[in-house]
C-alpha cells in the first residue's frame, strides 16, 4: 500500500450480494481505503484485523445476522465511526431499530442512485473527520480541566493569604514536575523581597540563579518570559508568568527545568499560564476573603448595636395594672427583624396593645417596624384616646406611600382596653386572629379531663397596611369578664413546626404549629398562664428560627 494509500480514510462495504459488493468497493476505491466483506461475521474480522473504520456501509438483508445487528455490535468498540444502512424496503420499525441500536448515521433505500450515494458518503467522512477532531480537542480540553481541578483544589484548601502563596509554588512545582520553583509577590508594581520556593527532592543539592532582570521584565511586560539557561545544555530551561488578575500585577512565578528528558512543550507552557490565572484569581479571593472577614466583624458588631437599638425600642416594661397582667416576648430570626409589640397607657386611663409583622426579615423589615412604632405612638399620644379602626387609618395614610414603593406591607392588631368598663375595641389589618379563652375555665377543665372551654378567634379583619392608599376594614369588640386573656401572636408563632406522634405506627412527622396547635399548647400549661414557657417550648422543638416569633397577652386579673 503506498503512502498515498495510507492517507486515505477507511471505509467498509459489507454485502451478501456479490454484484453490489464490487460495484460499492469499485465507486469509492479511490478516495477511501476499502475494505470488502460479504457478511457481518465475516465484517467483524475485518475490524479486528484492520481496526477503526471511518465509514461502514452494511446491507440491511443479510444472513447469519442482518445489517442493524451489526452495526449495533460496532457501537461500543468504534463510537466515532459513521454507519450508513442499506435496505430494499422502508419498514418502520425496522429503520428506527437501526437507528437506536445502531447509530446510523443515514439509510439508502435500494436500488441506489450512485450521486446521491456518494454525496452521502463525502457528508460522512466529513463528519467522521470533525469528530476526530473534536475528540482530540475534548481530550485536551479534559486534560486541562483535570489539571486544573487538581491544581485548584490543592490551591484552595486554604484560603491564608500567605500559605496559599506556598501551596501555590509547591503545588505548580510538584504538578509540571520542575527542578525549582520561586514565587514573588507583587505590590504596585514593584516586586516584594519575600519569597516561597520549591525544590524537587531530586535536586536539593543544586543551585538555582533566577534572573533578577528576567523577572522585572515580566512584572514590566505582564508577558510569559522562556530562557534557556545554557547553550551547551538545551534542556535547562526557565519559565516565568505573571499572576494578574483584572489589571492588578498580584506575583511572578518562575520554574526551572534542568537536565529533564521531558522537556515542556507549547502546550505545556499554556498549562502553566492557565494554571497561573487560576492562582491568581484564588490569591485575589484570598485577598478579598480577608476583607470580608474584617469587614463582616463590622458588620456583626453595627448590627449587634442595631439590635439593641431594636430592642431598647419595643417596650422593655409597663406599670403593674391592678385589674389586668400584661405579658410580651419578641425574638428577631436575624439580628434584627419586622415583628413590633406595644404597650401604651393612655392619660384616660385606657391601655392600648398591638402587634405587627412587616413582610421581609432583616434590616429593610427593621427600618419599616421603627416607623410603623413611631407613627402610632403619635396617632395614640393623642389627648382624646382613638378609635382602634382610625388609629389603623392614620397608620396606613402616613406609611402607604413609603409600603408600596419598596414592595412591603404590615400586618397588625391594634386594641383598646377599657378597664372601667371591659370593653375592648380592636382594628385588624390582615392579621392572624386575636384569641380570647377564660383561662380559670381552662385550668379547671384541665385538672377534671372534661374539655370544655373552646377558643374564641376574633375574625374582623381587614387588608394588610400598605396595600392601598386607604385602609379598609371592619373593627371588632369584646367584653373581657374576669379570667378572661387577649392573645396576640405574629406568623413566626404560628408557622413554627412541631413533632407530631402518629397513633399506632409510632412515626414522627413534623408540621406547622397553626392556631390550633396553639390552642392545644395552651390547653395544656398549668396554672397560671407564662409566655416565656409557652414560647420556650415552642422553640425548643425548632433549632433553627424561620421567622420572627412575637407573642402577647392581656389577662383580666
Amino acid at each position: 500500500m503506498s503512502q498515498g494509500d495510507r492517507s486515505k480514510l477507511k471505509l467498509m462495504v459489507v454485502d451478501d450480494e456479490p454484484d453490489n459488493l464490487d460495484l460499492l468497493y469499485r465507486t469509492f476505491r479511490r478516495d477511501f481505503q476499502v475494505y470488502k466483506a460479504d457478511s457481518a461475521l465475516s465484517a467483524l474480522q475485518v475490524l479486528d484485523e484492520q481496526g477503526e473504520m471511518a465509514v461502514i456501509i452494511s446491507d440491511q438483508r443479510m444472513p447469519e445476522m442482518n445489517g442493524t445487528e451489526f452495526l449495533g455490535k460496532t457501537v461500543e468498540r468504534f463510537p466515532d465511526t459513521i454507519r450508513i444502512l442499506l435496505t430494499g424496503y422502508t419498514d418502520v420499525e425496522d429503520l428506527v431499530e437501526a437507528i437506536n441500536a445502531g447509530q446510523v448515521f443515514k439509510y439508502i433505500t435500494k436500488p441506489w442512485n450512485p450521486e446521491e450515494l456518494k454525496s452521502v458518503i463525502n457528508q460522512a467522512s466529513e463528519t467522521y473527520k470533525y469528530y476526530k477532531q473534536r475528540s482530540l480537542a475534548l481530550r485536551r480540553a479534559l486534560r486541562r480541566e483535570s489539571l486544573f481541578n487538581e491544581v485548584m483544589s490543592a490551591i484552595r484548601g486554604s484560603l491564608d493569604y500567605s500559605s496559599m502563596l506556598q501551596t501555590i509554588v509547591q503545588t505548580v512545582g510538584q504538578t509540571f514536575e520542575a527542578a525549582y520553583c520561586m514565587l514573588r509577590p507583587v505590590d504596585g508594581g514593584t516586586l516584594l523581597a519575600s519569597s516561597f520556593s520549591y525544590q524537587a527532592e531530586t535536586t536539593k543539592n543544586t543551585s538555582f540563579d533566577l534572573s533578577e532582570d528576567l523577572l522585572r521584565q515580566v512584572v514590566e511586560s505582564r508577558k510569559t518570559q522562556l530562557h534557556q539557561s545554557s547553550e551547551n545544555n538545551p534542556s535547562s530551561l526557565q519559565v516565568v508568568v505573571p499572576l494578574t488578575y483584572q489589571q492588578e500585577m498580584l506575583a511572578a512565578l518562575a520554574l526551572c527545568q534542568e537536565g529533564s528528558t521531558n522537556t515542556w512543550s507549547a502546550e505545556d507552557i499554556q498549562l502553566i499560564e492557565g494554571v497561573a490565572e487560576q492562582a491568581a484569581l484564588a490569591l485575589s479571593q484570598a485577598k478579598l476573603y480577608q476583607r470580608t472577614l474584617d469587614l463582616a466583624q463590622q458588620m456583626r458588631n453595627e448590627l449587634e448595636v442595631a439590635r439593641q437599638i431594636q430592642t431598647n425600642l419595643l417596650r422593655q416594661s409597663w406599670p403593674d395594672f391592678e385589674t389586668v397582667k400584661v405579658q410580651a416576648c419578641c425574638f428577631p430570626a436575624r439580628e434584627v427583624g419586622g415583628d413590633f409589640f406595644e404597650v401604651y397607657v393612655h392619660s384616660q386611663g385606657d391601655i392600648w396593645i398591638a402587634v405587627g409583622d412587616v413582610s421581609g426579615k432583616g434590616v429593610p423589615a427593621a427600618l419599616f417596624m421603627v416607623s410603623a412604632i413611631s407613627v402610632m405612638r403619635r396617632e395614640l399620644s393623642q389627648e382624646t384616646s382613638p378609635d382602634p379602626y382610625h388609629v389603623m387609618e392614620n397608620i396606613n395614610s402616613s406609611m402607604s406611600d413609603d409600603l408600596i414603593g419598596n414592595n412591603h406591607f404590615i400586618t397588625m392588631v391594634v386594641a383598646r382596653y377599657t378597664p372601667s368598663t371591659g370593653h375592648l375595641a380592636y382594628a385588624n389589618a390582615g392579621h392572624i386572629y386575636p384569641l380570647v379563652w377564660s383561662h380559670p375555665e381552662m385550668v379547671a377543665q384541665a385538672a377534671s379531663g372534661v374539655e370544655t372551654v373552646e377558643p374564641n378567634f376574633l375574625k374582623a379583619r381587614g387588608i394588610p397596611l400598605g396595600i392601598l392608599p386607604v385602609w379598609k376594614g371592619k373593627a371588632g369588640t369584646v367584653e373581657l369578664k374576669s379570667g378572661d386573656v387577649f392573645l396576640l401572636t405574629s406568623d413566626g408563632i404560628t408557622e413554627a413546626t412541631v413533632t407530631n406522634q402518629a397513633e399506632g405506627s409510632g412515626e414522627q412527622t413534623r408540621s406547622m404549629l397553626q392556631q390550633e396547635g396553639l390552642w392545644k399548647l395552651l390547653v395544656e400549661e398549668q396554672g397560671s398562664l407564662s409566655l416565656d414557657n409557652l414560647l420556650a417550648r415552642i422553640r425548643a422543638d425548632n433549632p433553627v428560627q424561620e421567622d420572627d416569633q412575637t407573642i402577647l397577652s392581656l389577662e383580666v386579673l
